[in-house]
C-alpha cells in the first residue's frame, strides 16, 4: 500500500553549491581533457603522461553532469545521490593535495596562470567539503513532512542490475583505496605508468565513482537513478575518446588493460540498463 513519507525540497544554498561545483569541475575537465599537453602552464600541477590528464578530465566532465542533475532535483532525497560522492571525492583530493604539495605550482618560477590555478585549486578543495557538510546540515534541518503517495522504501532496480552495480562499486572502492594507500604497488596494476601523485588522484576518483554506484543501486526511485546512469554513460564515452587519442600509452594486451576495458564495459552496461529503466513507461517513483 502507498504510504505517506517525508519529502524534503532542496534548499537554495544546496542548489547553488551544486551548480558552482559543476562549473568548477567543468573548468578542470576543460584543461585536462582538451589541453592535456599544457598542464605545466595552465593547471595546478603537471600531469604526465597525457593519457592520465585526459582520464582525469573525462572524470571531471562526467561529474559535472551528476552535479547539474543534483542541482536540478526537486528533492533532497534525489540530490544527495550527487552530494555524497562529491563530498567523498573532494575530501580525499584535499588529502592527496596536502600530501604532495611539493608537486604543485606554488614556486615563483612557474607561470602566473599555473600559480593562479594552484591557489584556486587549494581554495576550492579546502572549502567545498566544509561547505557541503554545513549546507547538508542546514538541508537536514529543513526536513519537514509532506503528504505524498510513494512506493515502499525498497530498492527498485532488478536484482541482476543491483548485483552488477555492487560489483562495480566493490572493484572501484577497493582499487581506489589501494591507489590511495599504497600507490607505488597498486599502480603496477594500472594499464599505464602512474606517479604517486597521479595514482592517488585517480584513486580519489575511483572511490568517488564507487561510492556513487553503491548509492545508486539501493535507490527506491527509478527516476533518481537517471543522473547516475547518465554520468556512467558519459564517463565511458569520454574514456573511449581518451583511448582513441592516447591509447598508445597503455601496455596492450596486458592483464591491467583487459581489466580496465572490462570495468569500463561493465559501467557502460549498468549505466545504459539503468537509464533504460528510468525512462520506461512503468518507472515508479519513490523516496530513497
Amino acid at each position: 500500500m502507498p504510504a505517506s513519507a517525508e519529502v524534503t525540497p532542496l534548499i537554495p544554498a544546496m542548489r547553488l553549491l551544486l551548480y558552482v561545483a559543476a562549473f568548477l569541475v567543468f573548468l578542470a575537465g576543460l584543461v585536462l581533457f582538451v589541453f592535456p599537453l599544457r598542464t605545466a602552464e595552465w593547471f595546478a600541477w603537471t600531469v604526465n603522461p597525457p593519457m592520465t590528464a585526459v582520464f582525469l578530465g573525462a572524470a571531471y566532465w562526467s561529474a559535472a553532469g551528476l552535479e547539474i542533475a543534483g542541482a536540478r532535483s526537486a528533492s533532497w532525497e534525489s540530490a544527495r545521490l550527487a552530494v555524497w560522492p562529491v563530498f567523498v571525492f573532494t575530501t580525499l583530493t584535499l588529502g592527496v593535495t596536502l600530501l604532495h604539495l611539493d608537486r604543485f605550482h606554488l614556486s615563483p618560477d612557474t607561470g602566473a596562470l599555473a600559480q593562479v590555478a594552484t591557489w584556486a585549486w587549494l581554495a576550492i578543495y579546502a572549502t567545498v567539503p566544509v561547505a557541503m557538510l554545513v549546507i547538508s546540515w542546514l538541508q537536514n534541518r529543513s526536513r519537514r513532512p509532506a503528504l505524498t503517495s510513494v512506493t515502499p522504501r525498497r530498492p527498485v532496480l532488478p536484482p541482476a542490475l543491483r548485483l552488477l552495480m555492487v560489483g562495480i562499486a566493490g572493484v572501484l572502492l577497493l582499487y581506489g583505496v589501494a591507489l590511495l594507500a599504497v600507490p607505488t604497488y597498486a599502480a603496477t596494476w594500472w594499464p599505464w605508468t602512474l606517479s604517486e601523485l597521479t595514482a592517488r588522484a585517480i584513486g580519489a576518483w575511483l572511490v568517488g565513482l564507487g561510492w556513487s554506484a553503491a548509492q545508486g543501486q539501493s535507490s527506491a526511485d527509478l527516476r533518481a537513478v537517471r543522473p547516475v546512469a547518465l554520468t556512467s554513460i558519459a564517463f565511458v564515452i569520454l574514456q573511449a575518446l581518451a583511448l582513441l587519442r592516447y591509447g598508445g600509452a597503455l601496455t596492450w594486451p596486458s592483464a591491467p588493460v583487459i581489466g580496465f576495458i572490462t570495468v569500463l564495459l561493465a559501467i557502460g552496461i549498468a549505466g545504459g540498463w539503468a537509464l533504460a529503466l528510468s525512462r520506461s513507461p512503468g518507472a515508479r517513483t519513490g523516496v530513497s
